[in-house]
């Protein structure tokens, strides 16, 4: 890609509403700085993150909170309409996530770690990673209403860090570079922000009432990783047949042929 070409578009894809916020909404502010065309998406609409909203209530509360972070972030948001905890990995889910990465055609997708606290969380890495290689069969019919045409390209394809940065055993979760977020990082928290109701939420269930707090800490710790007051970590998925160049980097950089 050459100083002459369009900028890529960047998808964000993860399992809920404020999950894209809190691990690289600073990452997509940069991008979209630099001209990129931004998508956010979550699978579900967040229909279980409450104790006194009905699923469809809660669900239509954290769209528009969805829809107004992702104003920030200078984003259009898609739910995919799957359901909390019931994110599966079957050929069904296959084919809708494909579908949904025909129809938006991305050259840059950010997704879940294959390693999170929850499954929800890693199984929207399973179909995401999936869905990249499905896209561009011919013979691959997703069985959708109006389906769109096979993708032409692999895209290049990152993970996020997992919450908190750590695995099933409590051990930090490796990346493979830092992405400097301090300039936008208050952006980052308003869009964070945006999701009250999670932060509700979070301090019914779980006894949490330190929401923006806890993703200061993190993006600090990261920061630190690299010297600087705010980061963001990521993995670059390079398993065949996928991009190997960092094009998410050579953006960030400006390097030559960016």
């Amino acid at each position: 890609m050459n100083q002459h070409s369009p900028k890529p578009h960047v998808l964000a894809i993860h399992a809920h509403p404020d999950d894209i916020e809190f691990q690289c909404a600073g990452t997509l502010l940069r991008l979209h700085e630099l001209g990129c065309r931004i998508s956010v998406a979550t699978m579900t609409p967040g229909d279980c993150g409450s104790a006194e909203f009905s699923s469809e209530k809660i669900a239509q509360v954290r769209r528009e909170e969805a829809v107004a972070a992702a104003a920030i972030m200078g984003a259009e948001y898609t739910c995919l309409e799957f359901r909390d905890l019931s994110i599966v990995f079957d050929n069904d889910s296959r084919r809708r996530t494909t579908e949904f990465l025909r129809v938006t055609s991305p050259d840059i997708i950010l997704t879940a770690p294959p390693v999170d606290y929850m499954h929800d969380h890693e199984i929207t890495s399973m179909l995401v990673r999936d869905a990249c290689f499905n896209a561009s069969v011919p013979n691959y019919r997703t069985q959708q209403w109006d389906p769109a045409a096979p993708s032409k390209k692999i895209p290049h394809l990152y993970y996020v860090d997992a919450v908190e940065g750590m695995d099933h055993f409590g051990v930090r979760h490796p990346v493979q570079f830092t992405v400097d977020v301090s300039e936008q990082f208050e952006q980052k928290i308003a869009a964070l922000a945006c999701h009250a109701s999670q932060r509700n939420w979070l301090k019914q269930q779980h006894g949490v009432d330190e929401y923006l707090d806890a993703c200061r800490r993190w993006s600090s710790e990261r920061g630190r990783d690299i010297g600087v007051a705010h980061g963001e970590g990521f993995r670059q998925y390079k398993g065949h047949p996928h991009p190997s160049n960092n094009l998410l980097l050579e953006l960030l950089e400006g390097r030559p042929g960016s």
